[in-house]
């Protein structure tokens, strides 16, 4: 079992839409892919259930909201409990695979306090609260059995606040999406430096409170650019950006952070009128040039499970 965190310290570069997507390619390829949403904006979410549905059936019972809820007693409730299977597109899925979901909850933008607060204390009582606070996902992740799901991926605010913080720490992977655009990757150096300090942070805690085994070796997959376009000489505009900005992203981030060679391109129909029908973009019936889209989807997700099938490097 693989657990992948798509995140990007910007906005709109269609994290959901990268998100949805891969985890219906490999569900297509019968892969058992359970997605979690953690950013407040729920858009994951809204992309596979309806909001009237949502607020009927599952607001109240079947979102992460319940289990980052210090109050809550976790004894008391099965992290397996908040997953909703009844997902429409999987009624489209042939071949064995399927796609879960845990949802988010517009109120998880007020969790990070909370979890703050509990942060509070004396240095000694600050990192066992730190490992425990930051252990919530990953904790309620490992009541899963690891024959349940193949990958398990992770939909992330565009932020580095705890609940994300909280994916990383869940995490073998990280994967960012990016739009070919100068505001776009400027956080990716900033990003791959959060991680890396949380890492060492965590690591040392676990490392002063005798808890070497549950220390954390998060891969970065790669950039994967979103929204991109052709160019009259058939280079795509991620192309000409990856030449022209990469090398200043790799300097300020002083590591080699790779990029994938397939992305999404930017179609105004296909990607925004998927969630109207629940079922990602990869799953629609599409035929003639939007059939083409899907097609580079689906070598992207081919590089994907390649890239996770390599011996990891670890931070």
């Amino acid at each position: 079992m693989k657990t992948v965190s798509i995140i990007n310290y910007k906005g709109g570069v269609g994290k959901t839409t990268v998100t949805a997507n891969l985890a219906a390619g490999l569900a297509k390829r019968g892969k058992k892919v359970l997605m979690v949403d953690i950013d407040p904006q729920a858009s994951l979410t809204f992309s596979f259930i309806s909001s009237h549905d949502w607020e009927k059936e599952f607001s109240k019972t079947k979102t992460l909201l319940r289990w980052f809820d210090l109050n809550t007693n976790k004894e008391e409730l099965p992290f397996s409990s908040l997953i909703i299977k009844s997902l429409t597109a999987n009624k489209v899925i042939v071949g064995g695979g399927f796609l879960h979901l845990i949802s988010s909850h517009l109120d998880l933008i007020n969790v990070d306090q909370d979890l703050a607060m509990e942060l509070v204390g004396s240095p000694r009582e600050n990192k066992k609260k730190f490992i425990k606070v930051h252990n919530l996902l990953s904790d309620g992740l490992k009541e899963i059995d690891d024959d349940t799901y193949d990958f398990i991926l992770i939909d992330c605010p565009p932020n580095f606040n705890i609940t994300t913080q909280n994916a990383i720490v869940a995490s073998d992977y990280i994967l960012i999406p990016a739009r070919p655009d100068y505001l776009s990757t400027m956080g990716i150096a900033y990003l791959n430096r959060s991680v890396n300090n949380l890492v060492e942070e965590y690591n040392s805690y676990c490392n002063d409170e005798g808890l070497d085994g549950v220390k954390l070796f998060p891969q970065i997959l790669g950039i994967v650019f979103t929204m991109t376009t052709k160019r009259k000489n058939n280079k795509t505009r991620e192309q000409q950006y990856i030449s022209s900005q990469l090398p200043y992203i790799q300097q300020w981030s002083e590591s080699n952070i790779p990029t994938f060679k397939n992305g999404f391109r930017q179609n105004n129909q296909l990607f925004p009128k998927a969630p109207e029908n629940n079922i990602p973009a990869i799953l629609s019936y599409q035929s003639g040039w939007v059939r083409f889209h899907q097609d580079e989807i689906e070598k992207f997700v081919d590089e994907f499970e390649e890239k996770v099938q390599e011996p990891k490097n670890n931070l």
